[in-house]
């Protein structure tokens, strides 16, 4: 090939031009590259180039020159008309620079990637692996190593890359779209692992938005900075869990006792600016730490990228993005792999419920409400002032749904713990008269959001088997935890907001008052089967002016010690899973505060040390006994002795698993009061081992109790016909093991 005799420039029309050079053309690839001459015969090269002095146009093989291409524009399009040969040209450009002589790829050059049978799925609304065809992944093309960037926003006039690889100019690399599934797209060669880069979109009315962050980004710059980045060598990583993973189906009748932990929070390195304990580093000292005091579980709060670290990662930017705070996703990767071959397993916060205003983020992404709804009385969430999701919308369902299976599968996660869902499941939450829009029926349930929370629940279980999925779900919806071919949500476990408002509203009353509230703590036995729940004294508890766990408690210090020693023995003995917010366990003395570490110094005082050596006993007890996890989620597994006495404020029940003989007796005591030669009734003869008692020396107790143990006399009691004489200890839970096989003292 070589240039033409008579070359007649510009071939361009003035003004596609001037919609080149000022970032305005929609279709960079209708006009940059190689293209067939619209005047005749013959082809035009033209090529957009800034910061280039000369361009030419080399054979790949070569290195001839091919044309050299005239500059059209000061502002560095370049131009040349040229003979046409029968066969295609694999060419570079070779361009001048105030730095010298460099060749470089054209991207224009490449035929499209994708093609809108691609997308079918996403635009159905069933794809679940959509990150697999969107953000910025690496490829090869005709042997040339690249980077395809996809985006999806069908209704953006044009659509281009900002990038440090391009001087963060939006005129160099402007995407393909493919109309009828809305996306666009563009293979760049030689983009470099970590480059940053954000999108330019133009809405269909030509106004230029603000740069957005990929929504599909695997990684993005810290905060508050806000650019998307590259990894050119995500998948790599070698798991170690096997063993782990072949085994979370057996597992699914196993205890649960969860440590709920703040990423960002739990220690942190104050000689060193006060920062962030890395992945790898929580690797070192959390895991160790919750094994230590005997959790199965940690529930990390949202890691998904956040910009405001005051919203604890609950208003996400970048939901395929672990949090770049604490490291890189690879390093991500390997703490959730330690973790399992430590045995322990990992839960995340998963926020589908909304998302926020910030500028780079999802909200009004290509000029229209594309992931959130147009009218604010359902797009837009008065509480948090957040934007919610279109549920209705198909694609919306596919990136969700295909999020949730993203850090089930390429992050190994063990569950979803899905926050705010009341938030979803009512159209009329937060809401007054006026402000909502009622269902299609006149209702005022979210029946877009049942569908999908549904469809996510149906999906995962059956992609990833023995994983958990659990609700943060504070109404009486029914069904929750229920199969969706049931009816329900299908929802593995349901988180007992009931349980904990009512009984830290009891716990937080003086002694002498809890005789007239004797209800707050039994009434979680009226519905405790109406779903599989997990007691949670979560995050929520401890912030916002409520005062951390010891705090709620009244009385002096040896008083509100003892209340918290008896409630977490009280929250041990109940039905349901177990979920302790971090600090709780050595009994934190302040309102948790994000910015800053747990107290750690607390543990050289004896009382803080006490309630930590509790939490450690009484997961030892629950894992190792069946009685209070096998028959968990059904009555068969308790049974009420003493539910109303009213005016002692003792409560006393049995749990038992499968081996109905090696059944618990729980009492709780909550007043001040020691019970002397207090009676309780059991089923059977037999040594019953007091394997934990509150007040004992050991946890800052008093030492009241019972001598190891009490053997059990004929004699009806509490509808039973054995009897235990114990004594019952002030402000304390007791548990005493029945075990026909060990004999009494």
């Amino acid at each position: 090939m070589k240039a033409a005799g008579r070359v007649v420039v510009p071939v361009l029309d003035r003004g596609q031009i001037e919609a080149l050079v000022n970032g305005r053309h929609s279709d960079s690839f209708a006009v940059l590259g190689l293209h067939e001459h619209h005047g005749g015969t013959g082809l035009v090269a033209r090529a957009l180039l800034p910061w280039a002095q000369t361009v030419a146009m080399v054979d790949r093989e070569s290195g001839e020159v091919l044309a050299r291409l005239r500059r059209i524009h000061a502002e560095g399009l370049f131009e040349a008309a040229l003979e046409a040969r029968p066969r295609g040209v694999d060419y570079l450009w070779r361009v001048e620079t105030a730095g010298g002589p460099v060749e470089i790829e054209d991207p224009y050059r490449f035929p499209p990637q994708v093609s809108d049978a691609d997308f079918y799925l996403f635009s159905e609304g069933t794809e679940e692996f959509a990150y697999r065809h969107f953000g910025a992944r690496p490829r090869t093309v005709a042997g040339v190593e690249g980077v395809l960037f996809t985006v999806w926003a069908p209704s953006a006039e044009r659509v281009a890359i900002v990038a440090d690889f391009n001087g963060w100019d939006s005129r160099q690399h402007g995407l393909r779209r493919h109309p009828a599934s809305g996306v666009w797209e563009i293979f760049i060669p030689g983009v470099a692992d970590q480059a940053l880069y954000k999108y330019q979109l133009t809405a269909a009315s030509g106004r230029v938005l603000p740069l957005k962050a990929d929504p599909f980004a695997h990684s993005m710059q810290h905060p508050p900075e806000t650019a998307s980045r590259v990894l050119l060598r995500e998948g790599h990583y070698v798991w170690g869990d096997g063993s782990w993973m072949a085994s979370r189906v057996a597992q699914q009748q196993r205890p649960v006792a969860i440590y709920e932990v703040h990423a960002g929070s739990w220690r942190r390195r104050e000689q060193e600016g006060n920062r962030y304990l890395s992945y790898l580093e929580l690797a070192d000292e959390l895991i160790p730490y919750a094994l230590e005091l005997g959790f199965t579980h940690l529930q990390l709060m949202p890691v998904s990228e956040y910009p405001f670290d005051g919203s604890w990662g609950y208003q996400p930017v970048g939901l395929y993005a672990p949090s770049i705070r604490f490291g890189t996703p690879d390093e991500f990767r390997c703490f959730v792999d330690r973790c399992h071959q430590h045995g322990l397993g990992v839960l995340l916060d998963w926020v589908p419920g909304h998302f926020p205003t910030d500028p780079h983020g999802l909200g009004r992404f290509d000029g229209t409400a594309l992931y959130e709804h147009e009218d604010p009385r359902k797009g837009f969430h008065p509480d948090w002032n957040t934007l919610i999701y279109n549920y209705g919308r198909r694609e919306v369902v596919s990136f969700l749904l295909s999020n949730a299976n993203y850090w089930l599968q390429e992050y190994h996660l063990d569950g979803l713990r899905v926050d705010a869902v009341a938030s979803m499941l009512y159209l009329d939450y937060s809401r007054r008269a006026g402000e909502w829009l009622p269902n299609a029926q006149g209702g005022r349930e979210n029946l877009e959001a049942i569908h999908l929370l549904q469809l996510v629940n149906e999906r995962v279980h059956a992609r990833h088997p023995g994983v958990m999925m659990v609700a943060e779900e504070s109404t009486a919806w029914p069904g929750v935890s229920r199969p969706v071919y049931a009816g329900g949500l299908g929802f593995g476990f349901k988180w007992n907001m009931g349980w904990m408002n009512d009984s830290l509203r009891y716990m937080a009353r003086d002694p002498i008052h809890r005789r007239y509230h004797h209800d707050e703590l039994t009434f979680s036995m009226v519905y405790a089967w109406d779903e599989n729940f997990v007691l949670c004294l979560s995050h929520d508890e401890v912030v916002h002016g409520k005062g951390a766990l010891l705090e709620k408690m009244p009385g002096d210090e040896w008083q509100q010690f003892a209340n918290l020693r008896a409630y977490l023995g009280f929250m041990w003995g109940h039905p349901g899973k177990k979920l302790l917010f971090m600090g709780s366990e050595f009994a934190q003395r302040r309102e948790w505060n994000h910015d800053r570490g747990l107290d750690w110094e607390l543990l050289g005082q004896a009382p803080h040390r006490g309630v930590q050596q509790l939490v450690r006993d009484l997961n030892a007890l629950y894992r190792g006994l069946p009685a209070l996890y096998e028959k968990d989620c059904e009555p068969g597994g308790f049974q009420w002795l003493q539910a109303d006495r009213r005016s002692l404020s003792v409560y006393a029940w049995l749990r038992w698993g499968q081996d109905s003989r090696r059944r618990l007796l729980v009492v709780s005591n909550l007043t001040p009061q020691v019970h002397h030669r207090y009676r309780v009734g059991v089923p059977g003869p037999g040594w019953y081992r007091e394997c934990i008692n509150t007040d004992a020396h050991e946890y800052g107790g008093s030492g009241q109790g019972n001598m190891g143990g009490v053997e059990a006399v004929a004699g009806s009691c509490d509808g039973q016909p054995w009897t235990l004489t114990l004594t019952l200890p002030p402000l304390a839970t007791i548990m005493l093991l029945a075990d026909a096989a060990e004999p009494g003292p």
